[in-house]
């Protein structure tokens, strides 16, 4: 069993995820850290998508327990203190930026809010233009501006950076700096490495099972590796976690 620690946002213990006669997590045990930018990384079909979702709440899951904020996940308690941002764009195409992101202000009664938002993610200069004309990272930042109504407390992000340039990526990255400062704690996934450097600590997922977890220096360090992709790579063949 997982220490309860008031520093822990997230815990995760002995979770079992089968879909079918398929297990797609098996018996995962984690935790994440308040306040910190926790990076989840593994390839495609690693189980990244599902044990994001069982955080929130919108997973059946088989067998074990995910705790956020000190309640269960699925909550109705965590409603407006956390917030998930999946890899499609959850936006209505047909209005423009601030018509989404101002109705989704008024469902969760934080108005006040859209313009502060939209300056955030750098969405202000689009702001009266139809987001089914945008390109897919401004309707993905359209999605992340909608998340970050209220100021959560944690924000999971599912793959945020997919499709967009490495100047968009940047500026994505500095705001979930900024946001880690101010005290929000941030899961994000990803299947690019290089982005490993970026997180406080890392999870590395493979099959459905946590190969490691720790920062980046001390992965490299404790596989005797050069880079977070070596890490991985050695974690996966057995070697050091």
């Amino acid at each position: 069993m997982m220490n309860n620690s008031p520093q822990l946002a997230v815990r995760v213990d002995d979770l079992v995820v089968e879909r079918g006669r398929t297990t797609v997590l098996d018996e995962l045990s984690l935790s994440v850290e308040r306040g910190a930018i926790t990076g989840l990384l593994g390839p495609s079909g690693s189980g990244k998508t599902t044990l994001m979702r069982a955080i929130v709440g919108t997973q059946r899951i088989t067998s074990g327990r995910v705790t956020v904020l000190g309640h269960p996940a699925g909550d109705r308690r965590l409603r407006t203190r956390l917030a998930y941002v999946t890899q499609s764009a959850s936006v209505y195409d047909d209005l423009s930026v601030r018509e989404n992101v101002s109705y989704f202000a008024a469902i969760l009664g934080t108005g006040g809010d859209v313009d502060s938002v939209l300056t955030a993610t750098d969405l202000a200069d689009c702001a009266d233009r139809r987001v089914g004309a945008l390109s897919g990272g401004q309707r993905s930042r359209v999605s992340l501006a909608a998340a970050l109504l209220g100021g959560p407390e944690v924000l999971v992000l599912d793959e945020p950076t997919v499709g967009l340039d490495p100047i968009l990526r940047a500026s994505l990255w500095d705001l979930f700096h900024r946001l880690a400062a101010e005290g929000t704690t941030l899961l994000v996934s990803s299947h690019v490495m290089d982005e490993a450097t970026r997180c406080d600590d890392l999870l590395l997922l493979s099959a459905g099972r946590l190969l490691a977890q720790g920062t980046p220096t001390g992965l490299i360090e404790r596989t005797g590796t050069d880079s977070i992709e070596s890490a991985f790579i050695s974690c996966a063949r057995g070697g050091r976690p």
